[in-house]
């Protein structure tokens, strides 16, 4: 950039920026950047192109881009803003260019089933995406490893391995080796004359690729021998076998693919039945629709597993489908989410049969290999009874408030907690029917007001409080130079154990949601000031806010002071402390 900005003003500098600063990088790092800061088309000519080129090369000189001070280097500002930026390409611009990007809350699920972060990792460990686009999914993954690893990708379009390499460099990982050019016809990463083979393999190729088979010629690689070859109009297990011939014998995958893998018949049929037989798939795990950029459908990550495939005896399902936010156009999931999935993959844990259970092979046998997940979990919320006697003659069925197996279910959580409330709320009517005992706008009220539930509520208030007076010394006494990232991971976790055995009545609470209020309140508020403090320690500096008016002919004009501002004690901050009367 030095070298730019030593060329503003010459009369050469378009010419100049390409053979000394664009050639150089694009060689350096096999690149094309296809940038010609000498075209007069786009600049102009002479003195037009001059100013055009130092003005913009003066606006980058900016003190507001100037990085170089910050001190949260494990946090990754920069590579953070790129991704930023990223996903927001990725939404603006629509199917065909969204699908390069895989959002980050799914990288993170598929990095932590991997099992990556808990395993012995080093420069030799070796993670691939055959299909790796911006690079976005495998960064996530290199990142969850405790140790730094070595990183492969292939991508198919050439200025998206570009963006790749990019993100790359941005994201600390420069040794990265990423390649350009298709991975089924002509994959770049090869032993002799046999596919390369890697310790993790991660992947989002293209939903149901048309294509896949262009320029293939034959299968000289045996990714399909033993399985069969996918059909012409349906790529999906062509790179889901790509990925299971790249990894070694005691590898793992993680690959993301539409519903149709689970159920279609014919072929893919055939190569199914093959791969739950081998015991190559560990789980599946059904994700919200219209999480993707390039599609709407539903989607699932297919988890492979080959050190375990021989004791295989079944194949973990979870359907995670109900889990998400809207975000603008798309779903996201929350972090509430992510973490219910990542739980109750690593603990197996099937103690909700509507959301994940252990699916034996026989089973599955039983169903003709269809892995479809409604088949084995029924996640829909069940419709409530309808008592024609109820609506016509009125009163509240008692099944409704009692029974188990109904709505009942639900409220007995309630009664099992305050056990006289249900008699203070309802009272007989005739035989098998209840009425309210207060006015139906009454009954939330009547709630709050139950002395049951008042206590129940101050037991869960001191709960929480126990956990907030551990906590806040720890936060009161951070130094600078800490990392944000790593203090809200410790801090939330601890949270989640808090509300791991809570008091009595625990089952009212969901503690994934008592979790997701704080990640709420440490994206909207706390984060900002952990950074602050981070950079400069337990300083308020307040600093004068200089307005300059522009003159009509562009110059600077007068200097207005509009008072002062404070990032870490804002204004707001003491007048809600201080003066809440005045104000």
């Amino acid at each position: 950039f030095a070298d730019m900005v030593a060329l503003k003003g010459k009369s050469d500098i378009g010419d100049q920026i390409n053979k000394k600063i664009v050639r150089p990088l694009e060689e350096a790092n096999r690149l094309r950047i296809k940038a010609d800061f000498n075209d007069d088309a786009l600049l102009g000519s002479g003195k037009e192109k001059v100013d055009k080129l130092t003005n913009l090369i003066g606006i980058f000189e900016s003190p507001d881009l100037d990085f170089s001070r910050h001190r949260a280097d494990g946090d990754d500002i920069l590579g953070d803003a790129y991704e930023y930026l990223m996903r927001h390409f990725a939404t603006e611009s629509g199917k065909s260019k969204g699908q390069f990007y895989t959002p980050a809350e799914v990288s993170r699920v598929m990095a932590q089933v991997l099992g990556i972060a808990s395993a012995k990792t080093s420069p030799d460990t070796t993670v691939y995406d055959p299909t790796c686009g911006s690079g976005s999914l495998l960064l996530k993954v290199a990142e969850a490893a405790p140790t730094p690893v070595s990183v492969y990708g292939q991508e198919k379009e050439e200025v998206t391995s570009g963006l790749a390499r990019m993100n790359m460099i941005l994201h600390h990982n420069p040794g990265a080796v990423i390649e350009q050019g298709n991975t089924l016809a002509d994959p770049k990463f090869l032993e002799g004359d046999q596919l390369k083979t890697f310790d993790y393999v991660v992947a989002n190729p293209p939903f149901s690729d048309k294509r896949w088979s262009t320029g293939l010629g034959g299968d000289k690689y045996e990714r399909f021998k033993g399985f069969g070859t996918p059909p012409d109009k349906q790529g999906d297990y062509a790179y889901l076998l790509h990925i299971v011939r790249s990894l070694k014998p005691t590898g793992r995958g993680a690959c993301i693919l539409p519903h149709g893998v689970l159920f279609r018949g014919n072929a893919e049929a055939e190569i199914r039945k093959s791969l739950v037989r081998r015991g190559l798939i560990q789980a599946i795990i059904g994700l919200p629709a219209n999480l993707f950029y390039g599609t709407g459908i539903p989607a699932c990550i297919l988890v492979i597993d080959k050190a375990g495939a021989t004791a295989r005896k079944g194949i973990f399902m979870i359907d995670a489908a109900q889990g998400f936010m809207k975000d603008g156009p798309k779903n996201r999931l929350r972090e509430r989410d992510l973490h219910r999935i990542v739980d109750t993959f690593t603990r197996l844990d099937g103690s909700d049969p509507r959301y994940a259970r252990m699916v034996g092979l026989d089973e599955i046998e039983k169903n003709d290999f269809n892995l479809n997940l409604p088949r084995y979990i029924d996640s829909s919320t069940p419709e409530d009874a309808q008592d024609i006697d109820a609506h016509l003659n009125g009163g509240i069925p008692e099944a409704d408030v009692l029974a188990p197996d109904t709505l009942g279910h639900t409220l007995g959580r309630y009664w099992a907690v305050c056990p006289q409330l249900k008699d203070a709320l309802f009272q007989p009517r005739r035989p098998g029917y209840l009425a309210l005992t207060v006015p139906p706008a009454g009954v939330k009220a009547a709630i709050h007001q139950h002395p049951e539930f008042v206590a129940f509520t101050q037991t869960m208030a001191a709960h929480f409080a126990a956990w907030r007076a551990e906590v806040t010394p720890y936060l009161k006494d951070l130094e600078t130079d800490f990392h944000p990232k790593a203090l809200i991971a410790e801090v939330a976790e601890g949270l989640l154990d808090h509300y791991e055995h809570p008091p009595k009545g625990w089952h009212l609470i969901d503690l994934y949601a008592v979790y997701q209020h704080l990640m709420d309140y440490w994206a909207q508020t706390l984060q900002d000031d952990a950074y602050l403090i981070s950079e400069d320690g337990w300083k308020a500096e307040p600093t004068r806010v200089l307005e300059t008016k522009k003159n009509k002919d562009g110059t600077a004009g007068k200097t207005v002071d509009k008072g002062w501002a404070c990032d870490l004690v804002p204004k707001a901050l003491l007048v809600q402390h201080h003066f809440a009367a005045q104000q």
